[in-house]
C-alpha cells in the first residue's frame, strides 16, 4: 500500500506469448526521455497461463492481501525407468529451469537470470547485471573519459521447508555474503486443525468461549550480511503478526470477502541495531473495497523520523442487474473497474491510479 511507485511520462508496453514455454515483453518511454527494452522468459515446462482476457484486474496489480498458512514445496510426480526411480535423481532436477533476459537501449545494459531447483525443498537463482556507465567527455582535450564497470553475478540459494525456509546469498564483485532465516510458529497448511478434521468434544458441563481478538500466526525472521570489500557488516530482525484466511476462500478472493468474521490484517515490526533503524507498520482491510496502512521509522542514532499513511481502495462498475445464478466470488472479481492508492507522509505527498477499460482484450 506504501511502497509503489509513482509512474512519469509515458509508457508502453507489449507482451506476447508465441508458445506455452517462452514468453517476450518489449517497452517504451516516450517521456521525459526516449529508450526502451525488450526481454524474454523461457522454461522447461508449461508455465499454465492463459489468455490476458480472462486475467483478473487484482491479479496482475500489487495490492494488500494476507496469504495463506504456509506449505511445504510439493514433490515431484513419480517417473520410473526400466524399475528405477529417476525423477529424484540431480540431473532430473536440472532439467527443470526458467530463463529470463532483458537488454535496455540505449544504454545497452544486459540483466540475465537462471533458476532451477536442486531438490523437493532447494532452489538456486543466479542472476547477471551488465552495465557500464560513462563518467562524461572530455571536450576540452578532444577524448572520452573511462566508463565504470557496474556488473555483478548474485547467487541464491533457498531452502524452503514449509514452516521455516532460509536463504544464502553471495555477490561476486563485492564479496557480500548473507544468510536469511524465517520461521512461522504455529501449524502450517494440511495439519489437523487446519483442514477441521480433529477437534476437541465439548463436555455437557463447559461454558463456550468467547471470541475476542484477532486469530493469526506469528512469522520471526533475521538477516545477517557481510562485505569483504567494504569490511563491514550488518544484521536485523522483524516480527510479523498475520491474520489466518477463511476457510473455504483462496488467497487471490479471500481478501476481498465481505463475509469475513474478522478484518484481513498485518502487523510487523523491523529493526537493525548497528543502524539504529527501526520501523512499525500497520494495514488492515477495513472494507471490501478500501485497505489502509500506517507506518513509522525512526532512527535511535540521528533522531530522525517519518511517520507515513495510504489507502487503497477499489472501483467496481455500476451493475444494474445481477443474475442470480452468478455466484458471488464471480461478482466479486468481474465488476472490478480499477483500483487507487495514495499516500502521505512527513516527506513527501504522491498517488497513483490504475484505470481498466471495460473491454477486458484491452487489459
Amino acid at each position: 500500500i506504501l511502497d509503489f511507485q509513482v509512474p512519469r511520462g509515458l509508457h508502453f508496453h507489449v507482451s506476447k506469448s508465441p508458445n506455452t514455454v517462452f514468453k517476450t515483453t518489449y517497452s517504451l518511454n516516450a517521456l521525459p526521455n526516449l529508450n526502451g527494452s525488450l526481454g524474454y522468459i523461457f522454461t522447461s515446462c508449461d508455465l499454465g497461463l492463459t489468455s490476458s482476457a480472462d486475467v483478473a484486474l487484482h491479479e496482475i496489480t500489487q495490492h494488500f492481501k494476507v496469504y495463506d498458512l504456509p506449505r511445504s514445496p510439493e514433490p515431484r510426480p513419480e517417473v520410473w525407468l526400466a524399475g528405477e526411480r529417476v525423477d529424484q535423481r540431480f540431473d532430473a532436477w536440472l532439467a527443470d529451469y526458467l530463463m529470463y533476459g532483458r537488454l535496455y537501449v540505449p544504454t545497452g545494459r544486459l540483466d540475465a537470470l537462471y533458476s532451477t531447483r536442486l531438490g523437493t525443498s532447494w532452489q538456486l537463482v543466479a542472476a547477471a547485471i551488465s552495465e557500464q556507465k560513462q563518467l562524461g567527455s572530455n571536450k576540452a582535450k578532444g577524448r572520452r573519459s573511462d566508463a565504470v564497470d557496474h556488473s555483478n553475478i548474485l547467487l541464491n540459494l533457498q531452502h524452503d521447508r514449509g514452516k521455516w525456509c532460509t536463504e544464502y546469498t553471495l555477490s561476486v564483485v563485492d564479496g557480500l555474503c548473507g544468510a536469511r532465516l524465517l520461521y512461522n510458529f504455529g501449524k502450517k497448511a494440511g495439519d489437523d486443525y487446519v483442514a477441521g478434521e480433529s477437534r476437541r468434544e465439548r463436555r455437557v458441563d463447559e461454558e463456550e468461549a468467547m471470541d475476542g481478538g484477532l486469530k493469526g500466526r506469528i512469522s520471526a525472521g533475521a538477516e545477517l550480511y557481510f562485505s569483504a570489500k567494504e569490511k563491514s557488516g550488518g544484521i536485523s530482525t522483524a516480527v510479523r503478526f498475520t491474520t489466518v484466511p477463511e476457510l473455504g476462500t483462496s488467497e487471490s478472493e479471500g481478501y476481498m470477502s465481505s463475509a469475513a468474521s474478522q478484518p484481513p490484517t498485518t502487523v510487523t515490526a523491523v529493526m537493525n541495531p548497528i543502524l539504529g533503524h527501526f520501523s512499525a507498520a500497520y494495514a488492515s482491510q477495513v472494507s471490501q473495497d478500501l485497505a489502509v496502512c500506517s507506518r513509522f521509522d525512526f532512527n535511535a542514532y540521528s533522531y530522525e523520523s517519518e511517520w507515513t499513511i495510504g489507502a487503497e481502495w477499489w472501483v467496481r462498475k455500476q451493475i444494474k442487474e445481477e443474475p442470480p445464478a452468478l455466484e458471488l466470488s464471480s461478482r466479486r472479481t468481474e465488476d472490478l473497474q480499477g483500483v487507487m492508492k495514495a499516500r502521505i507522509s512527513t516527506n513527501y505527498v504522491s498517488h497513483v491510479t490504475f484505470n481498466v477499460d471495460e473491454h477486458p482484450q484491452i487489459r
